[in-house]
């Protein structure tokens, strides 16, 4: 075989090769695309029960229930359309209030509600730290 060919071959087995990594990778992300399921996502159609995904919206008001063993809290996560019940038991992070933007990961139930085994809370673009705070007060030119 001339080396021309030889280049031609091994061309094609890589250009092959490339192909099929990408059609597996894809394959494997396909139900990994979004990136959480808000509370409306999952109302109309099951939710995938059993699988680790992540549930993200806003604490509803007056939904935070802390329960009697101390570490475990149950809320209501809202988009405005939809809601959706959770569980979680552990240490919630400081910035975790209602009407506060949070983001779960765990897995729905066959009930519809959602089971956290990891809070993420968000906070607006607007969010300080205490201590910067004192000092922009303090700073003529710079105004909270």
């Amino acid at each position: 075989m001339k080396a021309k060919h030889q280049r031609l071959l091994l061309a094609g087995l890589g250009l092959v090769a490339v192909m099929g990594a990408s059609g597996l990778a894809l394959s494997a992300l396909q139900d990994e695309a979004a990136f959480f399921y808000a509370p409306a996502d999952v109302a109309g159609k099951a939710p995938p029960v059993g699988r680790a995904v992540r549930l993200g919206g806003m604490v509803e008001a007056g939904s935070i229930k802390p329960q009697p063993d101390g570490v475990s809290i149950h809320f209501v996560v809202t988009d405005g359309k939809a809601t959706v019940p959770v569980r979680f038991s552990g240490i919630a992070p400081d910035l975790f209030k209602e009407d506060s933007g949070v983001v779960a990961e765990g897995m729905f139930q066959p009930d519809g509600s959602f089971t956290a085994t990891n809070l993420l809370a968000k906070h607006d673009e607007r969010y300080m730290p205490p201590e910067m705070a004192g000092k922009m007060a303090a700073a003529e030119t710079l105004k909270p």
